[in-house]
């Protein structure tokens, strides 16, 4: 029995795997409607989320399976002073896979050695978010037709946002990658995220408090937002949020093919009139999360 916590648990061949399924889903998603029958995912959200939660229920629902779990943390037993690891142990007899976000850095990791069934970080705090990172490398792959050779500029709140930190990890496993990462001096990457991955692997890269500057080098822009949840005070949060707002004039200097891409929600850093340009996929990352979540509950269920 498998779990997923961190990206770096799959290796690279487990992830074009993954990749290979996901994009079979997309062009025969009959031949998957029945994989799951009979068996259950539970989705232990003791953190709000929309995407994630709704896109785990969509991939579990189009595999014929069902879907059990909570939203908030208010809504389970944790109220009443439950331990993490007391409400696995029950859920674990109750469904086949358990989906888990929680704010606690590291707790679906402590759920995954008390569970008898596979666990799936759906996001740990500012910590982890692997099935994000695996709905950004199936969007890269769809829309580049490559991993390779990309400059990836990461733009917004790099200090907590686990996406980026995730997606760091995923890139720097692959050949002629380049960094670029974008923000206010306040919310620069951490120190051992560039150590342990751009650093360790000589990956180059720069840092910038501009984004106009660097827009003709990328390939890749992943927007990101400031989140509010993640500040310890209002102040701080409020001079640093409209950083960055990507809109139609700042795309003027891009590349015709760079993409640019955002885990959502959105507040307003990315303006609306972007929606329209080809080169904004967003919303097609948010479609392509349902099918790589699909791949993945396949994988660690062991269904062929």
């Amino acid at each position: 029995m498998r779990s997923l916590i961190d990206i770096l648990d799959l290796s690279l061949s487990e992830i074009d795997e993954l990749i290979t399924v996901a994009n079979d889903i997309i062009e025969n998603p009959e031949n998957y409607r029945e994989k799951c029958r009979y068996k259950k995912l539970a989705t232990l959200f003791f953190e709000p989320s929309t995407r994630t939660r709704l896109s785990f229920e969509a991939a579990m629902m189009e595999l014929g399976g069902g879907v059990l779990g909570f939203s908030e943390a208010n809504s389970s037993s944790t109220a009443k002073g439950e331990s993490v690891s007391d409400t696995i142990a029950v859920v674990g007899g109750y469904a086949d896979i358990i989906a888990m976000r929680h704010p606690k850095e590291g707790a679906p990791l402590v759920a995954s050695m008390k569970s008898d069934v596979p666990i799936i970080n759906a996001g740990d705090g500012g910590h982890n978010h692997p099935t994000q990172t695996l709905t950004d490398l199936l969007t890269i792959q769809r829309e580049k037709g490559t991993f390779e050779n990309l400059t990836i500029g990461l733009c917004g709140d790099l200090k907590f946002g686990r996406t980026v930190h995730s997606l760091i990890a995923a890139m720097s496993r692959y050949k002629g990658i380049k960094f670029v990462l974008i923000s206010p001096e306040e919310l620069k990457l951490p120190s051992y995220v560039k150590e342990s991955h751009i650093k360790a692997q000589g990956i180059e890269y720069k840092q910038t408090t501009s984004l106009e500057e660097v827009m003709p080098e990328l390939d890749v822009l992943y927007m990101t937002r400031v989140q509010k949840e993640r500040f310890f005070n209002e102040e701080d949060y409020l001079r640093l949020k409209d950083s960055y707002i990507l809109t139609p004039e700042k795309l003027k200097n891009a590349k015709e093919d760079m993409i640019v891409l955002h885990p959502l929600p959105r507040v307003n850093e990315i303006s609306t009139a972007v929606d329209d340009d080809k080169r904004a996929c967003y919303f097609k990352q948010a479609k392509y999360g349902k099918y790589i979540r699909m791949a993945l509950i396949l994988k660690l269920l062991g269904v062929e």
